[in-house]
């Protein structure tokens, strides 16, 4: 046997080691990406923008740099240079400053702040309003006001004009709500004074406009950062996003080649040993690694003050920081993955294949359509969730233990997939999938408290861990010999690629002039219309399920023994054996 030869055990651990320490770097900022974007004072439309091209961008450069570092026998060039090069271009987004220095601490519980205060208990908290007693800066955070009055930052609507005038202004940093203030500041000599915060609201009404008005009602001039001279005919929160989406870009273009190129040399290599079965082992670590790194972080961060560096960053760099440990922890696992060098020139035309025989099986394409809607509610929910999370008084602790809560039940389901035909067939595996993955929306919807979200994380083994097993069953079914990875990266395209993207501009949008819960419940609906229909589509469809020859030679070799008889021992007797025990759905 040629796996004799190669050490497949501990290529499989260095994969293992790989995927834990990669899914902790992932866990650690991606899913709270979004959140760190709203603390900057980017809005929900402008968010979904950014993301949707992060999205995009995955999908097409991602197999094209693969396929560029097989062609040209460079993959483990490319896998560590993505690595330190998304790492580096991950902290760059760390240099672009808010749109405004309030927005900062707009999101953050107060009370956790740096800041010496004291609540005045006259507040009047209603059942739409929010409100916090008067909060005196001391210094260095007087200077820090001092500059921001100073200021007039359009992308939050504020207007302030000298420090010994009281201003009234309305800000909208997010389109769910508006926020009044009532700023009156208190200067000595002109400098080395304290500042005072009488009392803020936040009203859920919307907003009538987005003009920017001082107390005796006139407009004024939009004035942006120092840093951003160049930038002068726009106002400061589109200078701002167009910054972050070319930071989030280059990010996106270095980081894509990362997981598809380590993937590939994994997946080729235990092949050429005859190991391919133990693929699969890999990727269970790094939902394992993912979840360690969600809950790690989570509870760190939620432990630190409003703002740290002395006042200078909000808490959340944190999870830039821990992402790129993470991701320079993995470099020597990654720099010693074995890296099977094929000479076959593996063509392009193999895509358009895949292609093929997904659109001409009508089932492929019922999975196809169910795994592409799933991946647009899935992104909504990965874009969104935490800000519903977060106007419900939920720290990065309750994301955190949530998100580790959904990913551990993914492993679960995981583990126990082997079992899953003699249950249920793989039609109404995707209809309960679907089913749940509406569920989940609409609960996401209603969330009332902090922890509140945690009873229903557990369905994600079903909406997401089922989903992706329906769908590795039906590429072998579509799939011919040497095609099965490029199959199943077609369902994969269809759902991280296209539907996360679709779902991140919808998303954005519909959050931004409707709300997070309406985005929700949308997303629940067309999942329960689509959950119905799906048992009809499947009954009109036909069913003929192809022979994988190459797995039932791999299968008959591990099974057959001297005691087996020469019927039981033929392989194609078995094939149409199974086939005709698995033709139902």
């Amino acid at each position: 046997m040629r796996s004799s030869q190669w050490d497949v055990r501990g290529a499989v651990a260095l994969a293992s080691t790989f995927r834990l320490l990669h899914g902790c770097a992932w866990a650690c900022l991606l899913p709270f990406l979004t959140l760190y974007l709203r603390h900057l004072g980017l809005t929900a439309s402008t968010v979904g923008i950014i993301m949707g091209t992060k999205h995009l961008i995955g999908v097409v450069w991602g197999p094209a740099s693969a396929f560029l570092a097989k062609r040209y026998d460079r993959r483990r060039a490319v896998l560590v240079g993505s690595l330190l090069c998304s790492t580096g271009a991950s902290l760059l987004i760390l240099l672009i400053p808010a749109a405004s220095e309030e927005a900062l601490t707009l999101h953050c519980n107060i009370t956790r702040s740096g800041f010496v205060g004291s609540a005045d208990p006259s507040q009047d908290v209603g059942n739409s309003t929010s409100a916090f007693g008067s909060v005196t800066l001391s210094a260095p955070l007087a200077t820090l006001y001092s500059n921001l009055t100073s200021r007039e930052p359009s992308s939050s609507g504020a207007v302030m004009t000298s420090p010994n005038k009281a201003t009234t202004y309305t800000s909208d940093p997010h389109a769910h709500g508006t926020v009044s203030r009532t700023v009156q500041a208190e200067t000595e000599g002109g400098s080395g004074g304290t500042g005072t915060i009488s009392a803020w609201k936040t009203s859920q009404t919307p907003p009538s406009g987005r003009g920017l008005r001082s107390t005796d009602g006139s407009l004024e001039n939009n004035v942006g950062y120092d840093f951003l001279g160049s930038l002068k005919t726009i106002d400061a929160e589109h200078q701002l996003f167009f910054l972050i989406l070319m930071a989030v870009g280059l990010w996106e273009v270095l980081a894509a080649p990362l997981d598809r190129t380590a993937a590939d040399g994994l997946f080729e290599y235990l092949d050429f040993v005859d190991a391919a079965d133990r693929y699969g082992t890999a990727r269970g670590w790094g939902l394992l690694g993912a979840a360690v790194g969600a809950c790690s972080l989570g509870l760190l961060v939620s432990s630190l003050s409003c703002l740290i560096a002395g006042g200078r960053a909000p808490r959340s760099v944190v999870h830039f920081y821990g992402h790129a440990l993470f991701m320079v922890l993995a470099l020597p696992a990654a720099s010693l993955l074995p890296m099977y060098r094929n000479r076959k020139r593996e063509t392009a035309s193999k895509a358009l294949k895949a292609l093929q025989l997904v659109s001409g099986e009508p089932r492929a394409l019922l999975c196809a359509a169910t795994a592409f809607l799933a991946g647009v509610a899935a992104s909504m929910v990965s874009d969104f969730l935490f800000w519903q999370m977060q106007d419900n008084g939920s720290t990065e602790l309750q994301m955190g233990f949530a998100l580790a809560l959904a990913l551990l039940s993914q492993l679960t389901f995981r583990l126990l997939s082997r079992r899953v035909p003699q249950v249920l067939t793989r039609g109404k595996v995707l209809w309960m999938s679907t089913a749940c993955l509406a569920l989940q929306c609409l609960y996401y919807s209603f969330l009332w408290a902090p922890w509140s979200v945690l009873p229903v994380q557990p369905l994600s083994a079903l909406s997401a861990g089922a989903l992706w097993w329906a769908v590795r069953e039906q590429c072998e079914d579509v799939t011919t010999p040497g095609m099965e990875r490029q199959v199943r990266e077609v369902f994969r395209g269809a759902s991280a690629g296209l539907g996360a993207s679709l779902g991140s501009f919808m998303g954005g949008l519909v959050a931004q002039w409707l709300g997070v819960p309406t985005l929700f419940r949308g997303a629940a609906v067309v999942l329960a219309l689509w959950a119905v229909s799906l048992p009809f589509f499947q009954s009109r469809t036909p069913y003929q399920r192809r022979i994988n020859y190459s797995r039932l030679l791999t299968a008959d070799a591990s099974e057959a023994s001297d005691s087996e008889s020469d019927q039981d021992r033929d392989w194609l007797v078995k094939a149409m054996k199974d086939d005709d025990g698995n033709n139902s759905w």
